[in-house]
C-alpha cells in the first residue's frame, strides 16, 4: 500500500501527460496546438473566465497565457473584454467561429476516451473517478 502511495501522483501525472499527447496527437489535423484546444476546452465549459482563472486550470503561467490569447484572439478563436469589476483584468470568452472546433475537440475525445477505456469494468471506472475526485478536492483545500 505503502509503494501505491508514494507513486500515485506520479502515475497520474504521467497518465494525463500520455492522455493529453493521446489526443494532440489526433487533433493534430484541426491545426491547434495542445494549449489552444486546452484553452478552448476550458472555456467550453465555463464561457466568460477572468484570465487568472483561466491560467490556474490550463496550468501556465499569466504571462505566457497571454502571448497564447493574443494568438488566439488574432486567428478569430477567443475574445478578451475588459471586467466590469475591475479595467485591469480581462474576461475571456469563445467566438462563434469556436463552436464548430469544439464539437470536433469533443468527439475526438470520445473515441479516445473510449479506446482507453475499453475492457476496464465500468465499476472500477466509476470506482477511478470517484477516488480522483476526493484527491483533487483534497489538493484544492491544500491550495486554499
Amino acid at each position: 500500500m505503502a509503494k501505491a502511495q508514494n507513486s500515485l501522483g506520479i502515475l497520474v501525472g504521467e497518465t494525463a501527460r500520455l492522455w493529453r499527447y493521446a489526443l494532440d496527437q489526433r487533433l493534430q489535423p484541426l491545426g491547434l496546438s495542445q494549449a489552444k484546444w486546452l484553452v478552448l476546452l476550458h472555456l467550453s465549459r465555463e464561457n466568460g473566465l477572468m484570465q487568472k482563472q483561466l491560467a490556474r486550470r490550463v496550468g501556465i503561467e499569466p504571462p505566457t497565457l497571454a502571448n497564447l490569447l493574443d494568438r488566439m484572439s488574432t486567428e478569430g478563436w477567443i475574445v478578451r473584454r475588459e471586467s466590469s469589476r475591475d479595467r485591469r483584468s480581462k474576461i475571456v470568452q469563445l467566438t462563434p467561429k469556436s463552436l464548430e472546433v469544439i464539437k470536433q475537440i469533443r468527439s475526438t475525445g470520445a473515441r479516445l476516451r473510449r479506446e482507453l477505456l475499453a475492457g476496464i469494468p465500468a465499476k472500477d471506472v466509476e470506482r477511478c473517478s470517484a477516488v480522483l475526485t476526493r484527491i483533487k478536492g483534497a489538493v484544492e483545500k491544500v491550495l486554499q
